[in-house]
């Protein structure tokens, strides 16, 4: 209670996002086990509850870095509110665009899907730009807890290119290319799936593809690194500093180099697990 006491204090309204995401998470669960309804290849409310679930963890995780920042008053008032605001906006969109039956990603094939896609992307774009400040405050600031403040400098900056690889799959593919040379339209551009278009096999609750790259999986990793290196840290507390320190960069660089393992072998068009 005293730590969500302090969170809130502290960034009021990352913290009311958060809460409100995580129950917004809620029906959209209850979305995939009563609407029947399958949008490329996926239950049409499965990517609603993943967005809900990653983007209340993320407000959940910058409010607590906040806590950890005091001298950062200005820095935290532009990106907490900016983070809520976009977070909010790109549920919204997610959200009504599963409920029209079609998909939010990628999706141009009317002026009103491109606009909102638009939007989705600038919006995005804006909030992940503004989150170098935070990265840029956290490599400033000295930590009494050294091993923590490694893995939140180093995480937060992993979680910042991971968010940047979004961009990858904003580029029209070749195959979507060659239809619009020959019928004049683009109603797609972009795909997460390379290889072969986005609907195909995909692993259980993911929907990872089982049979080609999957840009969505270094993405996946590269964003969580902000929580996946101080959970470390959490795990290694009862070790002595100076060993926590070594731990927690060589977890780090390990962390890092999987990302970017991932990243090469998705953009190769090789599956994270392949099912023939």
């Amino acid at each position: 209670m005293e730590t969500f006491k302090k969170l809130w204090r502290t960034a009021p309204m990352l913290t009311g996002t958060a809460i409100f995401l995580s129950a917004l998470a809620i029906p959209s669960i209850a979305g995939i086990w009563l609407d029947p309804r399958v949008i490329t290849g996926a239950p049409a409310w499965l990517k609603p509850t993943k967005f809900a679930v990653s983007t209340a963890i993320y407000t959940f995780t910058l409010a607590w870095i906040f806590t950890l920042l005091p001298e950062w008053p200005r820095m935290r008032r532009v990106v907490g509110r900016m983070t809520a605001i976009v977070m909010l906006l790109e549920l919204a969109i997610i959200d009504t665009q599963a409920w029209r039956g079609t998909t939010s990603h990628f999706n141009v094939s009317t002026p009103l899907n491109g606009m909102l896609f638009l939007v989705m992307g600038a919006a995005i774009t804006i909030q992940t730009v503004s989150s170098i400040a935070v990265a840029v405050a956290l490599w400033r600031h000295r930590f009494d807890d050294a091993a923590l403040g490694w893995a939140l400098r180093i995480g937060m900056t992993v979680t910042i290119l991971g968010a940047f690889t979004g961009g990858l799959m904003t580029r029209p593919t070749a195959a979507q290319l060659r239809e619009a040379r020959i019928t004049g339209q683009l109603p797609i551009t972009g795909a997460h799936t390379v290889g072969a278009p986005d609907g195909g096999p995909g692993l259980p609750g993911t929907g990872w593809s089982t049979m080609h790259g999957d840009i969505r999986v270094p993405h996946f990793i590269g964003l969580h690194a902000v929580q996946a290196l101080p959970l470390f840290v959490f795990l290694t507390r009862r070790r002595a500093a100076p060993a926590r320190v070594r731990l927690t960069l060589a977890a780090a660089a390990a962390y890092a180099l999987t990302f970017a393992l991932l990243l090469t072998q998705s953009l190769r068009g090789v599956p994270l697990v392949a099912i023939s």
